[in-house]
């Protein structure tokens, strides 16, 4: 009776308490109103930085790695379906985020009507919005073509017909347009201040005009000439070759705006000139001093955003914790494209004489002297040191030759041994393969013969899954500026400038002859776009705004013959990833014993050859999107 009792006099509290007004109209101590985040600066940006942490990255540090072996610049070791694939499906790399949209056109109507924020503060905060939602626009448009300009929060009025809120697809250079122009909008507002690497700056606003301005320019020009079925009538997808050089003047009027130092003090990074190498490795990974970066995802330690880029690529026989690494190793077909210095020449790696015998190297090193900077800070080559500064090297071989028989001795597994001697009582076994491999099908291992170094971070336990890595991702900086104005400046006409901003990207990578205005060609500003950027997200973009995508990635078998012929060529077949395997010569009291010789193989896992298909330049969009919207007119070709 008495639990009877507790139970009435709580019911009773209970309807009392619902009959207060003042009760249910109690402003909640625990979650913010809209009206309340924006009357003060600090609330307001947390929103903002909250719409920059949705901006939309691929092949970046912090998520899926095996992105980057898409093209065939890497191979994925431990996601072998995608060597094994063919065709790109007509979905993949689509978008339509529209609820990103939405998102940034309330804030912006927030933000308008913030009155209680100062204007200096309001102002900015507003051309940050517009500098993000140009952005995600242009990730539309280089995705999907022309998509529906929405520019306003839009809601429904639940009266049963939503046809007033299905907009059309705006054509595809109106996209760029509009990119292009709230670049401009903004850049008075923005600050000019170098410094501020996550936040919109003038500096920001200029690289995103440039980039854009360029995309839409090689479209243009190179749709027309290569791929002059990839249009629609209504423009959604194709730009009028008319329209190129304009784009291309405005690319090379932003990118110079920035060269010029007219939003911001930026330079390339060169704080390390005795070792070119080192020096273009710390660009990516020097906070404190660098004038190269404008645009960065940054993380922190211990702040819950951190990224497992070096967890998850370190090398197998060096990994922190023993449990994961290698994921990506580099390809032979990127790493022979880094020309000698001498002569500024591409040339095949030489692991064989004319006769078709091995060349010896004394050294692993050695069959990479020579080269370009960037190699050795972009890649991790067999033989040299993991850490800046350290000793251990990574440990990547095939196995043993023996030049007397020409026979090859090795193993199924990284680090094996085996008893070479016919005597095993006195003679202990001899280590047969690697402890980075490579092993065919064996994760971690280095299947192509090379791990990657860019954004690899040295710092004791970013390899370590419950600490990671710091180390930031650069979405824009300085030196693809330059290499926008230069291929601007070459599409104009002007080869003599164009020549001026590469040679300042090349002598930074310890070229020590300038290439003459004659020797900039097409094949050159394809080509150094694709050794400086390597690893930055920028190679499926720049295949499909040259229209070079159907043509390298042809679906044609390759073999070694068209691996190495015609390095340097922007047309160059790129289906398949190959490797370079190191083998140790085994010849003890030899003067050779101990050197090394190559082979240049296709990993056993490649089994597909990439096929882009016409209908893969602009990615599919989902039926249920168009049976929603009538109006959204399908991509061509699929």
């Amino acid at each position: 009776m008495k639990k009877y009792t507790y139970l009435i006099a709580a019911l009773l509290l209970t309807c009392t308490a619902c009959e207060d007004d003042e009760f249910l109209n109690r402003e909640p101590r625990n979650i913010l109103s809209e009206e309340q985040v924006f009357t003060t600066e600090s609330l307001a940006l947390a929103v903002v930085v909250d719409l920059y942490a949705r901006y939309p990255d691929y092949q970046a540090i912090g998520g899926d790695a095996n992105q980057h072996a898409d093209f065939n610049e890497a191979f994925a070791s431990r996601d072998y379906g995608r060597h094994g694939n063919s065709e790109f499906g007509y979905g993949d790399w689509g978008w339509w985020d529209y609820g990103f949209i939405r998102d940034l056109n309330l804030t912006l109507e927030k933000l308008e009507a913030a009155s209680q924020l100062t204007a200096p503060a309001r102002e900015r905060f507003i051309a940050e919005v517009r500098w993000l939602r140009a952005a995600v626009y242009f990730n539309a448009v280089k995705r999907v073509g022309g998509v529906p300009l929405i520019l306003e929060s839009m809601n429904y009025d639940f009266s049963g017909d939503p046809t007033y809120l299905q907009r059309p697809r705006a054509k595809e250079h109106e996209i760029y347009d509009f990119v292009i122009q709230e670049m401009d909008a903004v850049k008075s507002v923005l600050p000019g201040d170098a410094k501020v690497k996550d936040r919109a700056t003038k500096g920001l606003a200029m690289a995103l005009k440039s980039r854009a301005a360029l995309y839409a320019a090689s479209i243009a020009k190179y749709g027309a000439i290569r791929t002059p079925q990839v249009t629609l009538p209504g423009g959604e997808v194709g730009i009028p070759a008319s329209m190129a050089n304009t784009y291309y003047t405005t690319a090379l009027q932003a990118a110079q705006e920035i060269i010029n130092g007219n939003v911001g003090a930026y330079a390339l990074y060169l704080n390390n000139q005795t070792d070119l190498s080192a020096n273009f490795a710390s660009l990516f990974r020097d906070k404190n001093n660098n004038p190269e970066a404008i645009f960065v995802n940054d993380y922190k330690l211990k702040s819950g955003k951190i990224n497992n880029w070096t967890l998850e690529n370190q090398p197998r026989s060096l990994s922190e914790e023993g449990t994961t690494g290698g994921r990506l190793n580099a390809s032979l077909n990127l790493v022979q494209s880094f020309e000698l210095i001498e002569g500024n020449t591409f040339a095949p790696l030489r692991n064989r004489d004319a006769s078709g015998k091995y060349i010896e190297y004394e050294n692993q090193l050695d069959i990479f002297a020579g080269r370009d900077a960037r190699l050795y800070a972009t890649v991790m080559l067999p033989g040299s040191v993991y850490r800046p500064g350290g000793s251990t090297t990574v440990d990547i071989w095939r196995g043993l030759y023996r030049p007397g028989t020409g026979t090859m001795v090795t193993s199924g597994r990284p680090g094996d041994m085996a008893d070479l001697v016919p005597d095993p009582d006195n003679v202990p076994e001899t280590q047969v393969v690697g402890f980075d491999g490579p092993v065919n099908g064996f994760d971690g291992t280095a299947q192509t013969g090379f791990y990657i170094r860019k954004y690899m971070d040295p710092t004791v336990g970013a390899g370590q899954i419950g600490t990671q890595s710091d180390t930031w991702y650069i979405r824009y900086r300085y030196g693809e500026v330059l290499l926008n104005a230069a291929e601007a400046a070459f599409e104009l006409g002007n080869s003599t400038l164009a020549a001026e901003y590469i040679n300042q990207v090349r002598r930074r990578a310890g070229f020590t002859t300038d290439l003459a205005s004659s020797e900039i060609t097409f094949d050159r500003i394809v080509h150094e776009r694709r050794v400086e950027l390597a690893y930055e997200g920028h190679e499926l973009w720049d295949m499909k705004r040259w229209r070079l995508a159907h043509i390298v990635l042809n679906g044609q078998i390759m073999d070694v013959n068209s691996l190495t012929q015609n390095i340097g060529k922007a047309d160059k077949t790129r289906t398949q990833v190959f490797g370079l395997w190191p083998y140790k010569i085994y010849n003890p009291g030899g003067a050779n014993n101990g050197h090394w010789v190559f082979d240049i193989v296709r990993p056993d896992r490649v089994t597909g050859t990439d096929w882009f298909r016409i209908g893969n330049y602009y990615s599919f969009i989902n039926d249920d999107i168009r049976n929603r919207n009538p109006s959204i007119v399908r991509n061509p070709n699929q």
